[in-house]
Parts: structure tokens; sequence; C-alpha cells
């Protein structure tokens, strides 16, 4: 009976110990213009942006997604990933920056910056997961309200009008396709998605909206990326 029982609880410690391996993470990609891509899956959505010298990503996902976001990318090009823009600090969008070579330019709003590098902070905030080694994938660029990426045909303008789903929401306009990718500024086509914790404002998020209409060149002929979850770029509707 003894050995029974320590045959027993030596079973319990190893199916205890075991774990299933984890399914690979999924994505789709999805061509939006000549060298746009939108990369869906993982939370929030992902742009591609492949330019003369590598790819530019724009956010990444959660955790654990980074390899699925390099093989959609491999599938259209095999340019290097040069660039990462995280366009807020949420865990869906900023989640596998530590899975691409620090040697990638990291570029953020200066407030996503501070909300990432804080010391602690809520689950989605993600603070946690840019401490000790991994703060080498914070921004490395930050603006406050308007910078320019690249040039020509490539060139990305970055704006922030005011906090809206935070308090760092950066509008990525990639200027020759006259396509923008707006994150969880504008969500779905559901309520405003709103994250005080995060300097998120719903008093001030349609005042932010209506300086991306007032304040960036012909807007009103922009197409709207629009995530989490939505695999498509929708018509600009505000």
């Amino acid at each position: 009976m003894l050995g029974a029982l320590i045959a027993s609880a030596g079973l319990t410690i190893a199916v205890a110990g075991y774990q299933a391996p984890q399914a690979p993470h999924v994505a789709e990609i999805e061509k939006v213009k000549d060298g746009l891509y939108l990369i869906t899956g993982g939370g929030g959505n992902t742009s591609a942006f492949i330019t003369d010298n590598g790819v530019v990503v724009i956010d990444t996902k959660l955790k654990g997604w980074g390899q699925a976001i390099l093989t959609k990318i491999k599938s259209v090009t095999d340019k290097p990933v040069t660039m990462i823009i995280n366009t807020h600090t949420h865990w869906d969008h900023t989640g596998s920056n530590a899975d691409f070579p620090a040697t990638v330019d990291f570029v953020a709003q200066e407030n996503t910056k501070i909300n990432m590098a804080k010391e602690t902070c809520t689950v989605v905030g993600n603070c946690g997961a840019f401490t000790g080694e991994n703060r080498k994938y914070l921004p490395k660029r930050t603006f406050k309200d308007k910078m320019s990426l690249l040039s020509g045909k490539d060139r990305i303008d970055l704006y922030y009008f005011g906090p809206g789903h935070t308090n760092g929401d950066a509008i990525v306009v990639f200027a020759a396709l006259r396509t923008a990718h707006l994150a969880d500024l504008f969500a779905r086509k559901a309520v405003p998605n709103v994250m005080p914790s995060d300097g998120g404002s719903a008093v001030r998020l349609p005042e932010t909206l209506g300086k991306v209409i007032f304040w960036i060149p012909d807007c009103a002929s922009l197409a709207v990326a629009s995530t989490p979850n939505v695999a498509e770029f929708v018509p600009w509707a505000l």
C-alpha cells in the first residue's frame, strides 16, 4: 500500500509538472495598398509598411506574437524589420517588442514611453514588460505633437492631438498612400474605447478626433486602420 501511495504521489507530481505544448500563434495578412499590409490576430492589429531600406511595423500585439508577425512579413518581403512604432502602451500593442532585435528603432509618443517605463501599472498597461534588461525595448525616439520619419514615398507622419484612448495615442500616416493607422483611438465600429488608468479621456476624445480631421492634410480622403480585430481598413466616417 505504501509503495502504491508513493507511486501515486510521483504520478501526481509528474502530471502537475507537465504542460501541454502551446499551439503556435497564427496571424493573417491582408494587402491594403502597395507596400502596406494589415496583420490580424493577437489583440491589436499590426501594420507592416515596406520601405526601400526595410519594414516598419506598427504595434507588436500580445506577448509571444512576434514570430507570427515575422512569418507573415516574410511571406511578402525579404527585407528586415528596421523600425517599430508603438501607438500606445497597452499589452496588445507592445507585448512582442522583445521578440525583435534591440537594434530596431523603437518610436512612440513621449507619454507612451513614460507609461511603458513606469514601475507599476495595470496589467493592460504592460509596464512590467519593460523592466531590467527589457528596458532596451522601450522607444528610443519620441515626439510631442508631430514628427516625420523617412522621406519621399516612404515618409511617415506621426501626430498626437491629445488624450483619447490613452494620453499618448500616436496617429501614423503613410503620406504617399494617403492612409492612416489610428489603433484604439478609433477602434472598431462601436462605442469609444477609453482607458483612464493610462491617461485616456472620454471628455477629450471628441476634441482629439476633431483635431485629426482639422489638422491632418486632406484627411477626408484618408483610409483609416481600425483596431483591434477588424480585418479591414474602414472608410473615414467621423
